[in-house]
């Protein structure tokens, strides 16, 4: 069961992280494959737990049990605006 704290949380690690890795590439620690792959992959978890996190919303507006929400895949979610 995830909950949203520690959703906000993980969006926090997820944030810090790509502010650490752009940080590695101004410094020249990293090559822009790297940075770009990795942040590709931040990306993705990010929209997951925002995701996640709509959807607990929604479920508790509308009286249902916020723990049945589930994380989507990266594929559904990153298809939305496609």
């Amino acid at each position: 069961m995830t909950d949203d704290k520690s959703l906000f949380s993980r969006i926090d690690e997820l944030v810090a992280e790509e502010h650490e890795l752009r940080g590695k590439h101004a410094a020249g620690q990293i090559n822009d494959e790297d940075e770009h792959a990795r942040l590709k992959a931040l990306e993705v978890e990010l929209d997951q737990c925002w995701d996640l996190l709509r959807q607990r919303r929604a479920k508790r507006e509308f009286g249902a049990d916020p723990d049945t929400a589930q994380p989507r895949s990266a594929s559904t979610v990153e298809g939305y605006l496609n």
